[in-house]
């Protein structure tokens, strides 16, 4: 399809030095959209001063672009004047989330696993280098809860989903290279895997066993088991179901152990099918 650039009487070309979008620089849409995302990180509301520092942008500029949005409804003022994402983005992000096939399907998996084992459940997929959390169940009131958020992200490499969801992709010690870019991963913790070779075996062996594993490798004191799920497609995950755990009270060996239970929790929708 042909891309067109359009631009606003407030983001026409060379405004506030702005240069194209191959010159590294927001123009018309996209520093709509890139304000939209910066409101996002501020559940408690953003100033306009604050908004402008945290864009780079010229107040005018983001001032225009959060008039856009306010026309659509997708942000708003609170009592104090700080600007919010609007009820209609939520309106629309929360009937979206909660019409998706796989979301409907998954919950009463997480929710059994979230009460057999006091702990987190979560459904993920994976995109990139990153896996995002579309599902999640927290264990029955009076159980310390996980920090985690639908629609959050976390590198791959550090989470027992992502892991296991990378093995579909990256078969070979020339695949995991390609996939790294030949830098450094991000550690998470003293226990995550950095180094390319160490990934490559950890996920040569997450293959032949047909699980994944977090032992603490994305945040300390927390580890994790996950598998694979068909929600969408017959023969390749749609994405991976997980426990994560607080170590001390669920270590993992508690969970590999419990495997059996886990998959037949899962049912079918564990068991890959022609």
């Amino acid at each position: 399809m042909e891309h067109t650039q359009t631009y606003d009487d407030s983001t026409a070309p060379g405004e506030d030095g702005v240069a194209g979008a191959e010159g590294g620089r927001l123009v018309g849409s996209d520093r709509v959209l890139a304000v939209l995302k910066e409101l996002a990180r501020h559940p408690d509301g953003v100033g306009l001063e604050e908004l402008t520092r945290a864009m780079g942008s010229p107040k005018p500029t983001v001032h225009r672009a959060l008039g856009a949005l306010r026309r659509a409804g997708l942000a708003g003022q609170d009592a104090r004047g700080r600007y919010v994402l609007g009820d209609e983005f939520l309106r629309m992000a929360f009937a979206h989330h909660e019409a998706r096939p796989e979301h409907v399907r998954v919950r009463p998996v997480l929710a059994a696993l979230a009460h057999r084992f006091g702990e987190t459940a979560h459904y993920a997929v994976l995109d990139g280098h990153e896996v995002v959390y579309r599902a999640k169940v927290d264990p029955p009131s009076g159980a310390v809860r996980l920090t985690s958020t639908i629609g959050g992200r976390n590198p791959a490499h550090t989470t027992a989903v992502g892991k296991l969801l990378l093995t579909r992709q990256l078969n070979s010690l020339r695949e995991v290279e390609a996939w790294t870019g030949g830098s450094p991963l991000e550690r998470r913790t003293p226990r995550t895997l950095c180094a390319t070779a160490d990934l490559h075996r950890e996920l040569e062996a997450t293959r032949e066993r047909g699980y994944g594993v977090d032992d603490q490798e994305n945040e300390t004191g927390v580890n994790c088991l996950a598998l694979p799920v068909y929600l969408t497609s017959p023969t390749t995950p749609s994405g991976a179901v997980s426990i994560s755990a607080l170590a001390y009270r669920t270590p993992l060996a508690t969970l590999v152990d419990a495997l059996d239970e886990i998959r037949g929790l899962l049912g079918s929708l564990g068991e890959p099918h022609s």
